[in-house]
C-alpha cells in the first residue's frame, strides 16, 4: 500500500499566482527526488459546515483561497527518504511561501484501500 502526505491550507487569493509558481517548483523537486505523484488542487466545491469543514478547519477568512494537496510514495520509509532529500534541496532554501502556514493542516497517511 502507498503512503500519502496530505495538506490543506489557506492562500491569500491576491497571491495565488505566486503560490502556483512555488507549487510548480515543489512538484518538480518532489518528483525529481522520487515521489510517485504530486497534486495541488484549488477549492471548487467546498461548503461551509455546521460542525466542521475545510473552511472551518483552516479558519478561512475573506480573501483566502483553500488549497488541498497531496504527495504519494511507495511506503512511509520511502516518504522519509524523499522528504530528507526535498528538505535538503537548495532550491527550497529561502522560499517565502505566500500562504498562511500557521493554519496549514498536514499529516502522513498509510493507505488501506487502493486501486
Amino acid at each position: 500500500m502507498s503512503y500519502v502526505d496530505g495538506f490543506v491550507l489557506p492562500v491569500p487569493t491576491a497571491e495565488f499566482d505566486t503560490y502556483r509558481k512555488q507549487a510548480e517548483l515543489g512538484a518538480t523537486i518532489w518528483m525529481e527526488h522520487g515521489a510517485l505523484s504530486y497534486m495541488e488542487a484549488v477549492a471548487d466545491d467546498v461548503q461551509d459546515g455546521e460542525v466542521t469543514s475545510f473552511p472551518m478547519a483552516v479558519k478561512q477568512e475573506p480573501g483566502d483561497t483553500i488549497v488541498f494537496s497531496y504527495v504519494t510514495y511507495r511506503s512511509r520509509e520511502h516518504r522519509d527518504e524523499v522528504m530528507k532529500k526535498v528538505m535538503d534541496d537548495p532550491r527550497l532554501k529561502g522560499q517565502n511561501m505566500p500562504a498562511y502556514m500557521k493554519r496549514l493542516i498536514y499529516g502522513g497517511f498509510r493507505g488501506f484501500v487502493e486501486r
